[in-house]
């Protein structure tokens, strides 16, 4: 899949110089500002263009398509001996400053000087095609003078700054604390001589630096040698990314002035009373305890009971940390608090109440907040529309989160890739990648660097959807943007092939982070627990446990709860039990989520008093029980066909004060279609609907199973006319259900036109609805489109399996043709498939009926099953040994090798004295119900798998 590379609009060389004087005019805020601040820079490598030449009278005459026209008022006369002039600038970043007019860089393919981190943000480049560029505008002459004029004054009062400049002088920022001079002196030393190194020393540890210092360049190459340092703006240095910019003389004139105001007497200085620094200080220790030990709420919490006068930072302090907590009822006690000693919130606490409520998901609190801090006139600012935002997208509603973004980009000029992260998440847990895609552009359009957890979002929301390539995109632009892929990174491509079912390649995703010195964390290992699980693969899933252990890691909550579903998996409900226990012993609390496989388990092998007790157990440990956990009792039961003691669960629901929801009619409704009692699915449905819950797919299945279990297939169309007009499209389990009841029929050409109308409707058949035509075909006496059947689905990509050999060998039974039956024994045996009780039964019990005749290929055919049955170990019921044995009278009347070999599958308390007093219920005709019989498991497993194992991983 191609993708082209995108532009950005600030780097199209036909946009207006109109355009750019808007824009100039949208940031002037920002511009007063940051006059101070130091030289912003492109992240390039590639050289400045020369400057294009200025308009004579720009308001008379228009500048080229591929020019920007620069006015000669904005010109600034500036000593060659500065370097500023000589810095190459990022289009966007020097519209803020109306000293200096933006000149586009001209991307050549054939400039030799080109570097391919030019391009290093774009991520929607890869993604999707950029958008078209906006039509050229007509330039008004009269909309230029303005800015012009408004600016002229700024531009003498940025002059001043100039002087405090140091040739040869760069800022560097976001140093490790530990690193030393020398360190630093090597790394810069490839860009030219340097003079000196300056390490700013933290306040608290001398031995320490701030984080930031200078570093000074020497000789005649000084200005140069600064200018190819600050082209590496952004390198890793140490684990961190560094911030180089030259430096704009800010700290040199901060001391200018402080000793001028010193002269003057003027210092500014404020002496504080002696409660003044103790409060100071108690801040402080506040502080340092919240960062050394967040987790030791006792120790914060006393320390700041012990304050004697709370000032409005404590309150503050305590409000943020109670929010990172997600405790929004303590966290509204302590602000209360502070407002009954009457200290008036700021924009920071009411952000910081919000953070809470957002954490706590409680929106609706949050706007509450919102609604009153407009009330006092309090405005919001960046970070609270963020927060806004994120608590939002938390909920899952993305119009709300869209609507204070929009807000916020109304308010504020400039946003961050906070809040645009935090948006994007949004969209792409409603699975909008489209419009996910399209805030990545505008986000990168608007000159701000996308950050590697905008990544992981992207990456996160195209598993969710199941996009394999875009994830892999996303992971490849990672790489070439300069990041190195965490745990984080590998964790979502492991994410990504366990929900699509290719454990596999999640193993290959799992050994390539190993290679690349990456370790797992607790997370990536219950995903790969979680693949496991779904395949039912138990002991591989143990093997993951073992080696998280080795590791030295400790199981957590999801972890343990994993644990216990491949346990109940296993059938060993036992260890599941235990584990709980050591679960507690652990100090992790079980949620209801905890108990529901076991209980599932328990009622689903029929020992409804255990699943009663781990019911109990529950309510002991503290949690609650849910519709969940009431679902799992009724769902064991159906499976058991236990539908009068499922029913009942209905009234405990109704006791405990919790409603039956759509999946706990539905699991009932399927119950009763297995038993074939219409009248009861059909009374439940009506309830289902009378009560306003959602009708899905699940519930008319459920419908039409029964309808077709007792042969009402004009029922069953009535059903499939409802779904039609509720909108609700037939799957594939629909169509099976449909094909299977007109089988029972014998209807051949019913179901071949639903074989037709299902290709046409673009549902892909599976083995289970070629198996159900095949029996459909049988049934009717036509072998031969049955044998074509089995050609079709083999050049479709569908392989027979057992029951498929079961149901054509039935059918060439039935049609007196038994040379047919054994060459298809034998072509599944040659196919890899081993025959099961049902083959074994289902040949012998059809050959058995129809051989009147004890002819040579028959018998020599019946004595080789019985041997395979012999050293497979087989034994079947007394009705089959009744069966086959009154069989076996009509073709060896005083007994012989055939009946010898025989008896040995009967059951060990077999007697031939018994042979006629015991009744048969096995009839040749009525033998192979094992369609249906899959069917209902595998209708059975799907509201297993939907309704309730989904919510235990």
């Amino acid at each position: 899949m191609e993708f082209s590379l995108s532009t950005p609009h600030y780097l199209n060389t036909t946009t207006p110089f109109s355009t750019l004087i808007h824009n100039q005019k949208h940031h002037s805020s920002f511009s007063s500002s940051s006059s101070s601040a130091a030289i912003s820079l492109s992240f390039s490598l590639k050289p400045t263009p020369p400057p294009l030449p200025n308009s004579e009278n720009p308001t008379s005459s228009s500048p080229p398509t591929n020019q920007i026209r620069r006015p000669k008022t904005l010109k600034t006369t500036l000593s060659p001996s500065k370097p500023t002039s000589k810095i190459p600038s990022n289009p966007f970043r020097n519209l803020i400053n109306p000293t200096h007019v933006p000149t586009p860089p001209i991307k050549s393919t054939t400039n030799t000087n080109y570097h391919p981190f030019t391009d290093k943000l774009w991520l929607t480049s890869k993604l999707s095609p950029p958008p078209p560029p906006p039509p050229p505008q007509k330039e008004n002459p009269e909309e230029n003078r303005k800015p012009i004029k408004d600016n002229a004054p700024q531009k003498n009062s940025d002059l001043p700054k100039i002087k405090f400049q140091q040739e040869g002088k760069i800022f560097v920022g976001n140093l490790p604390n530990w690193v030393k001079k020398t360190e630093v002196f090597d790394f810069f030393r490839q860009f030219g001589p340097i003079k000196n190194v300056i390490l700013i020393k933290g306040h608290d540890s001398t031995e320490r630096n701030a984080g930031f210092g200078f570093v000074i360049y020497g000789g005649s190459t000084a200005a140069k040698s600064a200018m190819k340092a600050v082209e590496f703006d952004g390198v890793e240095f140490h684990g961190r990314v560094l911030t180089v910019k030259l430096d704009d003389g800010r700290r040199l004139k901060e001391k200018t002035e402080e000793r001028t105001r010193w002269i003057e007497g003027n210092d500014g200085v404020e002496y504080r009373s002696n409660w003044h620094k103790e409060r100071d200080s108690s801040r402080k220790e506040l502080r340092k305890i919240m960062d050394t030990e967040p987790e030791n709420w006792q120790a914060v919490v006393g320390f700041f009971e012990r304050i004697k006068k709370p000032s409005r930072g404590e309150y503050g302090l305590m409000v943020k940390y109670y929010a990172r907590r997600g405790d929004m009822h303590r966290a509204r006690e302590t602000f209360e608090s502070m407002r009954a000693r009457g200290i008036e919130p700021t924009s920071h606490v009411y952000t910081s109440l919000i953070h809470a409520y957002a954490v706590g998901r409680d929106m609706e609190e949050a706007l509450s907040c919102v609604r009153k801090m407009k009330e006092e006139g309090i405005g919001m600012s960046l970070v609270t529309y963020s927060i806004m935002v994120g608590g939002f997208a938390k909920v899952g509603n993305a119009e709300a989160a869209d609507h204070w973004f929009k807000e916020a980009k109304e308010r504020h000029t400039t946003l961050n890739s906070i809040i645009y992260g935090n948006i994007i998440y949004a969209y792409c847990q409603t699975c909008n990648m489209n419009r996910a895609e399209a805030l990545v552009r505008d986000m990168e359009e608007a000159g701000i660097d996308a950050p590697i957890d905008i990544y992981h979002t992207m990456m996160d929301g195209y598993t969710m959807i199941g996009n394999e390539d875009k994830c892999l995109v996303v992971f490849e632009r990672l790489k070439e943007c300069g990041f190195t892929p965490s745990v984080i990174s590998y964790g979502c491509l492991i994410n990504l092939y366990i929900k699509i079912g290719k454990v596999s390649k999640a193993l290959e995703i799992s050994k390539l982070m190993e290679s690349a010195g990456i370790k797992h964390n607790v997370k990536t290992y219950s995903m790969l627990i979680n693949g496991f699980l779904k395949l039912k693969d138990w002991a591989n899933a143990f093997a993951v446990v073992e080696d998280l252990v080795k590791d030295g890691l400790k199981p957590d909550i999801v972890l343990y709860n994993n644990i216990i579903t491949a346990f109940c998996g296993m059938g060993n409900m036992n260890r599941a039990v235990r584990t709980v226990k050591e679960m507690q012993r652990e100090r992790h609390r079980p949620t209801s989520r905890t108990f529901m496989p076991i209980i599932h388990g328990f009622a689903r092998a029929g020992e409804m008093r255990r699943a009663l007790e781990i019911f109990d157990m529950m309510r002991m440990s503290g949690c609650i029980p849910t519709v969940h956990t009431f679902n799992a009792l009724v769902l064991g039961l159906v499976e058991k066909r236990q539908m009068e003691k499922a029913v009942e669960i209905l009234d405990e629901m109704t006791l405990a004060g919790i409603s039956p929801d759509e999946h706990t009619y539905t699991t009932i409704m399927h119950g009763y279609a297995s038993l074939g009692d219409t009248g009861k699915a059909f009374e439940y449905f009506t309830k289902l609907r009378n009560e306003g819950l959602e009708l899905d797919v699940y519930t008319y299945e459920a419908l039409l199973k029964a309808c077709c279990k007792a042969g009402r297939m004009q029922s069953a169309l009535a059903v499939t006319k409802e779904m039609s007009a509720q909108k609700i499209p037939r799957n594939t389990f629909v169509y099976n259900i449909l094909i299977d009841g007109w089988a029972r029929r014998g209807d051949v050409w019913e179901a071949a036109d639903l074989m037709q109308q299902m290709k046409k409707d673009g549902v892909r058949p599976d083995i289970h609805t070629y198996t159900s035509f095949i029996n459909a075909c049988c049934k009717a006496g036509d072998m031969q489109r049955a044998a074509k059947t089995i050609e079709e689905m083999e050049a479709f990509g569908v392989k027979p399996n057992v029951k498929t050999y079961t149901t054509l060998i039935h059918g060439w039974a039935r049609a007196s043709l038994p040379e047919k039956a054994f060459r298809c024994f034998k072509e599944m045996k040659s196919a890899g498939l081993k025959p099961d009780k049902a083959v074994y039964h289902c040949l012998m019990t059809s050959l058995l009926s129809r051989a009147t005749v004890a002819e040579a290929y028959i018998y020599s055919g019946l004595l080789s099953i019985c041997k395979e049955m012999i050293e497979s170990g087989l034994i079947v019921d007394m009705g089959t040994a009744v069966h086959w044995s009154r069989c076996l009278r009509k073709i060896e009347r005083t007994g012989g090798e055939l009946t010898e070999a025989l008896q040995k599958t009967f059951p060990p308390d077999w007697s031939s004295s018994h042979t006629l007093d015991v009744s048969s219920d096995v009839d040749s005709d009525d033998e192979l119900d094992i369609i249906s019989d899959d069917n209902d498991m595998e209708y059975a497993n799907r509201i297993d798998d939907g309704n309730i194992m989904s919510r235990m991983v």
